[in-house]
């Protein structure tokens, strides 16, 4: 869900199961691929998907959709900064007196 909720104001994208929806974002890189291709530069940027992994994923896999391959990268990513929010959150609430 987590991964959804983020990515749908990125590529303006409807609610819907998982399925439909990593359908849906690949269809939208593919567009902007053709499209728009700065603004998904600018995306991926804000996301934080590494350039070169983009790259050598669509060279290791060049007859495979380019964007499903990119949006497999970005919901790693997505579920990779969930999983570290997790491990880093605190235990316990911070007393009043010990915040900043």
């Amino acid at each position: 869900m987590f991964v959804q909720e983020t990515l749908r104001p990125f590529f303006d994208l409807p609610e819907g199961n998982q399925e439909d929806f990593e359908r849906l974002l690949a269809a939208r890189i593919n567009y902007l691929v053709g499209n728009d291709f700065p603004s998904l530069v600018n995306i991926l940027y804000r996301i934080d998907v590494s350039e070169l992994k983009v790259k050598q994923v669509l060279k290791d896999h060049p007859d495979a959709d380019a964007g499903s391959l990119i949006a497999a990268l970005i919901i790693e990513r997505m579920l990779a900064k969930a999983q570290s929010r997790d491990n880093f959150r605190p235990n316990s609430p911070i007393p009043d007196d010990e915040k900043w």
